[in-house]
Parts: C-alpha cells; structure tokens; sequence
C-alpha cells in the first residue's frame, strides 16, 4: 500500500495536545507533513517556547505516524506561534477579551464579561468549600475531595480563592507553573484535577496585601481568563469567614453550592454556623456539612474524640443539610498536604482516604439533586 502526505497529514492532524486538549487540526498547530522515501518530516507550531507537554506531543505523533507500514524514522520539528495566531487560540478556546456582547454587570457577570459557569444551560457543578475560621483542614479537604471526584472519572477542578492563604497547589502536587497563551491561562494538572491559585502569582513567603477591587479583579481572572474545558465539577476553596471574597462569588456564582468545614467542638461549629448563615443571605444553597478531624484512632485501634464530638452533626441538624462526612485525624494526611502528595493517591485504603471517596459517592449520586437544562430555554 502507498502512503500519501495526505493520509500522513490526517493521521497527524487527529493527535489531541495534552495540554490544549483539542487536535492539532482545530488549534491550528499542524504545519505540514512530508514523507521521503521511509522517513517523515512533521512541523508543529507551539504556542509558546517553554509549551510544557513538547516532549509528550512529539511521542503521540511518532506513534501516529508509525501505525502506518513502511515508515522506518520520524523527525517532527517545532516552531512558535506568532501574536496573532496565540490570540486566535484564545479566541477559539474562551473567547475574545475585548467583546462584551453588550453585557452589563450583574450576577454572573464580570466587567461585562459573563462567568462560563453562570451562563444558562452550563452544567458545571460549582461547589464552593467553606468555613468560619481558619485552621479547621477546610483546604485539604478540598484537595482530596477534588482528587476523589475525578478518581470517579469526573473532570474536576479547583480554584484557590484564598487570596490570603494559598495552598491548593502543594496540597495537589503540582510541579510547575500555568501556561498563559495571549493573557489566557491552561490550569495546571495534577493527580487529575486542575487548578489556578494565587500561589502561582505569589511567592510563598510574598504577603498579598490587597484592597477589595484587587481581589475582585482576581477572582475575575480565575473564572474568565482560564481554559476550564467544561470541567463536571469546580472546587473553590474559601477563604475563612464572611469577607468580601465570598461577596463576589455570590456576584459571579449565583447558581453555586456550598460545604461547610467544621470540627467536632461546639466552639468551631458555632463560627462555622456564620459563614452558612452569610450563604444564605447571598442566596447561596448550603448542601452539607463536613466535619474534620472527627476522632483519632490510636495504636491500639481504639477512638479517641480529641476534639470533642457533635459539632458537624449538630451544625447540620441547624442548616437542616447533610453531614456529608466526618474525616479522621490522621498525620498522613497532614504529612500528605505539606509535601503534595494527597492521602488519596499515597494511601487510598486509610480511613481518611475512605471518608473522602464516600463523600465523592454522596455528592455524585445522593446529596445534589441532579440538574435538568434545556438550552433551547433563555432568559433574556
């Protein structure tokens, strides 16, 4: 059988970028395919220099291109995208910056720009993580709630809204940095989920000292200038308390759900009870409760309630919701979040691992009503 630069290109034009998540044909990155004799020449163009997933690209074209018969070597060569054809990638992907549509601020609205995730029919689960004070775990059981989900086979994501105190990547085990193409950012994956924090804009030991407008604007960013790709469930890990942070989510996220993270003693419950009770007032749905750091089992396999006890059920009888789930108070899963590496993924068969897979389970198929959209129905 003959091969053809043709069928050549259209087995080339088939192969998905891992990080764009679309073919090299529809983001327009293809160049051309030569064949002479048994070698073939393929020319790719990146959108940016440093493009993270070059190496993993090449090797998802050689292997398309050795399917076929009589192919001996292949050399696949990269340029870089210029201005325009990065804005064209962007366009594509979340849309041109600069077209409002004639939008006005509103809820769901950003700069006149609207939220993907607030426009009619979008069928993102938004979940928004919870407390009243900090140091109750409520980040990392954001992380390994959101590893749980996308263990489900679920395309899950997270935003850290806690400007203040950003920890979501470490907690995740990301490695590296975003890519931005033309001001658009490509969350980072890691263990399945991907995600944007301030931790990525900051250094660790940078204070952000901000004005409410800054922060505004920043939760804006998150949710307009990122390729989420549609994502079935977006995690936003809240910053403690009322503050204006959870403001502007109830202004951007009109149709988002909250969990609220508690621990057992009534002291954590009562604070806790606020940051439902704002919820409410912004006409967001509180959907459960999750209590952390539930009990400590010691080496001799017996209970020990450090914290007291109670206080996630008795938080959830008040909010009339759920107790999703209680977690135990295991050191891996601190050890877990300090070095990246999730309790989930290092010790998927530990207590703590158990509770956030079951939780997953509930919020997936029992504790959120499943949505029904007709997106032939507008409101206008």
């Amino acid at each position: 059988m003959t091969i053809s630069d043709s069928d050549l290109t259209e087995a080339v034009s088939r192969v998905v970028d891992p990080e764009l998540g679309r073919d090299l044909h529809t983001m327009g990155m293809l160049r051309g395919v030569s064949l002479a004799g048994s070698n073939v020449h393929v020319l790719v163009a990146l959108p940016t220099e440093d493009w993270p997933v070059k190496k993993v690209l090449s090797e998802l074209i050689e292997a398309a291109v050795n399917d076929f018969e009589g192919v001996l070597s292949v050399s696949v060569e990269f340029t870089i995208m210029d201005e325009a054809e990065q804005a064209a990638i962007r366009n594509h992907l979340i849309g041109d910056p600069s077209s409002t549509g004639g939008a006005q601020q509103a809820h769901g609205h950003a700069e006149g720009r609207l939220v993907p995730f607030a426009e009619p029919g979008n069928r993102t689960r938004v979940i928004l993580v919870a407390s009243g004070k900090g140091g109750v775990g409520k980040s990392s059981v954001t992380a390994n709630l959101a590893i749980a989900l996308a263990q489900r086979g679920l395309r899950t994501g997270v935003i850290d809204a806690d400007v203040w105190g950003f920890s979501i990547p470490r907690m995740l085990g990301v490695s590296r940095p975003p890519t931005v193409i033309d001001q658009m950012v490509i969350p980072v994956e890691a263990n399945g989920v991907r995600c944007i924090s301030m931790g990525f804009f900051a250094r660790e030991d940078q204070p952000v000292i901000w004005r409410v407008p800054m922060l505004h604007k920043a939760l804006e960013q998150f949710l307009t200038d990122v390729h989420w790709d549609d994502p079935d469930y977006l995690l936003l890990d809240l910053p403690p308390g009322t503050g204006d942070i959870s403001l502007s989510i109830s202004q951007f996220l009109p149709k988002s759900e909250l969990l609220v993270v508690t621990t057992p003693q009534p002291a954590a419950q009562k604070v806790a009870q606020r940051a439902a009770y704002m919820a409410e007032k912004v006409n967001l749905q509180v959907r459960g409760v999750i209590e952390n750091m539930s009990w400590f089992r010691g080496d001799d396999g017996k209970r020990y309630d450090i914290f007291g006890s109670g206080g996630g059920e008795a938080l959830a009888a008040e909010l009339d919701v759920p107790l999703l789930g209680q977690v135990p108070l295991v050191t891996e899963l601190r050890e877990g979040g300090d070095v990246g590496s999730p309790i989930v993924v290092s010790d998927p068969s530990s207590e703590a691992s158990t509770a956030f897979v079951e939780m997953a389970r509930l919020l997936t198929e029992e504790f959120l009503p499943t949505r029904r959209y007709n997106e032939g129905l507008k409101l206008v």
